[in-house]
């Protein structure tokens, strides 16, 4: 009987439906891995449903999330690799850390404690949400005028359009006040174990990011460098938020399958 094959796990970030890894998971399937993309918990099947059923979405933190994919991952055939998008790319990283995976691809991943930079694209990105306090425990869902501004910038408006029609759902706010307020909580679920036994970690970022700023992901690699682990950097010219999801998503897949076979992580032909 052959060995079965590497899954890989993908884990959307806020606002985004697992719909959107869909191509992702045709490019790894045809690479030869068994790629997967489950939801949140609380998310709907699609994004229409999840948008008509936001409440099942709200108060969901970093943890209990991090643990509805731990769970998932401990009932696969095999040992899986993480891929992570946003804050989908800091629970990607604590699922890494854990020893939930052989290997992980974070894009763009939301900071964690022992990031101390905040880049004023980000303050503008975040800043308005998490002036209303009394968002924590509910869902916040972008405007098309705020997605194209924050999130798809580095796209034309018209796909960006069509990446909000297409993908686009409530999240719950609870992770952006986690990782805002990560350094002044002494128990943060915004964190992951820098120093915990893993495999290799790649790391992308976009220069024109505005919800997750290159800088912060450079910090994020300064401080996974503390780490005996493979840790790499790439960052992309030009690319916005959305870099996952938009008509350059190839390049980023590319990144990451290429890295998996440096690391020996990828099937053999």
């Amino acid at each position: 009987m052959p060995a079965p094959k590497t899954p890989i796990v993908f884990v959307h970030g806020l606002w985004m439906h697992s719909d959107s890894w869909t191509p992702w998971l045709e490019y790894f399937d045809r690479a030869g891995f068994a790629p997967i993309a489950p939801g949140w918990p609380g998310d709907g099947p699609d994004p229409a449903s999840t948008r008509a059923h936001p409440q099942a979405l709200r108060n969901r933190g970093i943890a209990e999330v991090t643990d509805h994919y731990a769970k998932y991952i401990a009932d696969l055939p095999a040992p899986p690799i993480v891929i992570g998008h946003s804050f989908g790319g800091l629970i990607a990283q604590r699922l890494l850390a854990e020893g939930s995976a052989i290997g992980c691809v974070a894009i763009a991943p939301a900071q964690f404690k022992g990031v101390y930079i905040l880049p004023p694209a980000q303050l503008r990105s975040a800043g308005p949400i998490l002036a209303q306090p009394w968002l924590r425990s509910k869902t916040w869902s972008h405007t098309a005028d705020s997605y194209h501004r924050f999130f798809a910038n580095a796209v034309p408006r018209a796909e960006s359009d069509q990446l909000f029609a297409q993908y686009v759902i409530p999240a719950p706010v609870k992770p952006l006040f986690q990782a805002a307020l990560a350094n002044v909580s002494p128990k943060t679920e915004a964190a992951v174990d820098v120093r915990a036994p893993r495999g290799p970690l790649l790391l992308i970022a976009g220069t024109a990011d505005r919800t997750v700023p290159a800088a912060i992901v450079q910090s994020e690699y300064k401080l996974q460098q503390r780490n005996s682990g493979v840790t790499e950097l790439r960052v992309l010219e030009g690319r916005g938020h959305s870099m996952a999801a938009d008509h350059g998503w190839h390049t980023v897949a590319d990144l990451a399958l290429e890295f998996l076979t440096a690391q020996k992580l990828a099937p053999l032909e």
